[in-house]
């Protein structure tokens, strides 16, 4: 299966999102490849707590094997490399977990035909060894999601390969508008999808959205909020859901929301168990929004045509 990783602009908890749920699927078992292809800035590495990855990968990321400056893309074994205490040893039964790094500072580049040869080649290889590809995008309509969709046109990736779509943005106002606007905008997924060969219903088909930073007036973390904001934040919410169902992302199109998440306003990292029923220090609803969407992901009756 691949996972496309997109999202509006910067700052929605993508890539953070993308890894926990990349965590996840390792936990149940799955071989699971993350690829950081979001290359203004690769951040990866730092989730999964690889502190010496982003320099150890300069010449040997993603960016320069695409530029094709490199062979073979650099391969970090997470559970191996790892500085996180609970992620050190790899729990009995899970899959592997290997991160493929961005180089730091790479930026975003202009890609032709042979990037996109390299990215087919890459993909296919991978895929005849790990069970989940989850591939993390640039932000917005950027040279990464252009080089994403050319690379699994049916034009270009011949064969037949499960493929999800997770579109990731905050719930505000403006982020539900720009989420809209990159999938059915006049150049957004779905138009620049069909001019690279893809059909757009089966495109559209594979599209979920994630809801990232949800808040939730009635949990405890609002407790001590004044009557007159809850009810301000309890509109916002209804408002919010009328005008995504209107811009075509509402509810039916939702695979995943991620509540408000005071850990993750601190640090970027993966929501352990440990984290929620050891410490404490990160909410239950939070995890287990995150292992719901792990395991959305391989649920078909969740990707049926809304």
């Amino acid at each position: 299966m691949l996972v496309f990783a997109a999202s509006d602009k910067g700052g929605t908890g993508r890539t953070v999102t993308s890894a926990n749920l990349a965590y996840q699927r390792a936990l149940n078992g799955d071989h699971v490849c993350y690829l950081d292809f979001d290359f203004g800035s690769p951040t990866a590495a730092a989730v999964f707590d690889l502190p010496d990855v982003l320099a150890e990968a300069d010449g040997q990321g993603l960016h320069s094997y695409l530029k094709g400056g490199t062979g073979e893309p650099l391969r970090v074994d997470v559970w191996d490399r790892t500085e996180h205490p609970v992620l050190a040893d790899r729990p009995f039964g899970a899959g592997r977990l290997v991160l493929l790094p961005g180089d730091r500072g790479g930026g975003e580049f202009v890609t032709d035909d042979e990037d996109l040869h390299r990215c087919v080649d890459l993909i296919l290889r991978l895929r005849a060894e790990f069970d989940v590809l989850v591939l993390d995008l640039s932000a917005g309509r950027s040279y990464a999601m252009e080089l994403a969709l050319a690379a699994t046109s049916p034009l270009t990736l011949k064969p037949r390969i499960p493929i999800r779509w997770l579109v990731h943005h905050r719930w505000t106002h403006q982020h539900v508008r720009a989420a809209a606007e990159l999938v059915h905008g006049a150049r957004g997924m779905l138009s620049a999808g069909a001019a690279l060969g893809h059909d757009p219903a089966a495109l559209s088909g594979a599209i979920r959205f994630v809801r990232t930073a949800v808040p939730d007036p009635s949990s405890p973390m609002w407790s001590q909020v004044r009557p007159a904001q809850i009810a301000w934040m309890t509109e916002r919410h209804r408002r919010l859901e009328e005008m995504a169902a209107r811009l075509g992302i509402g509810r039916s199109r939702v695979v995943a929301s991620v509540p408000l998440e005071p850990v993750l306003q601190w640090r970027e990292q993966l929501i352990t168990d440990e984290d929620v029923l050891d410490t404490g220090i990160a909410n239950l609803e939070t995890w287990q929004a995150l292992v719901e969407l792990a395991r959305r992901l391989g649920d078909d009756t969740h990707w049926e045509q809304p």
